[in-house]
């Protein structure tokens, strides 16, 4: 009975915590674009009379969003039209799952992964997830019979499946240097250290140029300036032109979802998961000779900060971009998709097994 309680109680915590995240992350751009611009950013919700800089805004704006008019447009596919928005959030959310965010634990003789599926093959189980993803997009345009629409939708779904072969074939060398498809093990294996024990053996540096093709091509898949050409707001063009209420909310907040997805999957692969550096399960070993022992729990509460902290400094990297560079011109997006990532990926393969062959 403890077991299937804590089961369901991890599922509720961690989703909570994807969308509280999710929430924050919103107010973190509309920060971080003031500053840039030289403006204060939202600071109006207010809660008995605190405002806080802001802090309720992410709430007061959800609550917004629910209340908004929901008007569906007569001339719609409605099936399609209303499947979409669901798809989209759907299919953004579920990988989170797989993300571990701290150790397994163990409670009553069985061991108690901290993700939602624990599965042996999770880096199949998100990239197959995030394929799905393309149904959303393609169904909004196409359901909301708009030719704008359908011109978005089209957009993203050439980009999308351009850039996942991309994304795909830079984790083939990431996996080439950690040899599991399970990501707590690939999480495990980050945790080495070379000279001398002081620099650990993180995926980016093992593999830097697989880093920048993953964090270049899931960029590109988040749709997202300087890649946003489906949803290019200045040429009244977007997969969800015909959305509004909520079902234009549920799109709003699946392109947050995965920036916060591509934060916690470039943390997980390439910037050690959830260990910070010279922490062991018994805790912190240091390389000029001291340690600090921990329970097991306490180990795991680190466990679970440092992930949220590389996590969040990912999250800042990603939104300062989106608000620094201009937009790709469509031609541009697809050279730089089908010329140069996908040859460079190819190379990092070869170059990766070719530097394996060799040590071995």
């Amino acid at each position: 009975m403890v077991w299937e309680i804590g089961v369901i109680l991890k599922v509720v915590i961690i989703f909570t915590w994807a969308l509280i995240t999710v929430l924050y992350i919103t107010l973190l751009e509309r920060k971080e674009s003031a500053l840039i611009q030289d403006r204060i950013g939202a600071n109006r919700a207010e809660v008995l009379g605190l405002r806080l800089n802001g802090l309720f805004q992410p709430f007061a704006d959800a609550l917004k969003m629910f209340f908004k008019e929901d008007y569906i447009p007569p001339f719609v596919d409605r099936p399609f039209y209303l499947l979409a928005p669901m798809v989209a959030l759907v299919f953004a959310l579920i990988p989170i799952g797989a993300v571990p965010l701290a150790d397994k634990i163990t409670l009553e003789g069985r061991e108690f992964s901290l993700s939602v599926v624990n599965s042996g093959v999770g880096v199949v189980l998100i990239l197959s997830l995030l394929s799905l993803a393309i149904y959303g997009v393609i169904l909004g345009g196409y359901g909301s019979r708009n030719k704008y629409g359908l011109v978005g939708g089209m957009r993203a779904t050439a980009q999308i499946i351009s850039y996942e072969i991309a994304l795909g074939l830079s984790l083939v060398g990431v996996l080439l240097v950690f040899p599991s498809l399970d990501l707590n093990e690939i999480v495990h294996m980050q945790n080495r250290y070379i000279l001398k024990g002081w620099v650990p053996l993180w995926g980016i540096i093992l593999q830097p140029l697989a880093a920048v093709i993953f964090l270049i091509a899931g960029m590109a898949e988040n749709k997202r300036v300087p890649f946003d050409l489906p949803e290019g707001e200045s040429e009244i063009i977007g997969y969800f032109l015909e959305y509004s209420g909520m079902k234009f909310g549920m799109f709003f907040v699946a392109d947050f979802v995965e920036v916060l997805l591509l934060a916690a999957l470039f943390t997980t692969f390439f910037l050690g998961g959830y260990n910070p550096p010279w922490l062991f399960p018994d805790g912190f070993h240091f390389p000029w000779g001291g340690s600090l022992l921990l329970s097991s729990l306490w180990v795991r509460v680190i466990q679970f900060i440092t992930f949220n902290i590389k996590l969040w400094i990912m999250v800042w990297f990603l939104l300062l971009v989106r608000w620094t560079y201009p937009r790709y011109r469509f031609d541009q997006l697809m050279e730089l998709g089908w010329k140069n990532l996908i040859p460079l990926s190819i190379f990092n393969i070869i170059l990766t097994a070719g530097v394996l062959a060799v040590i071995k």
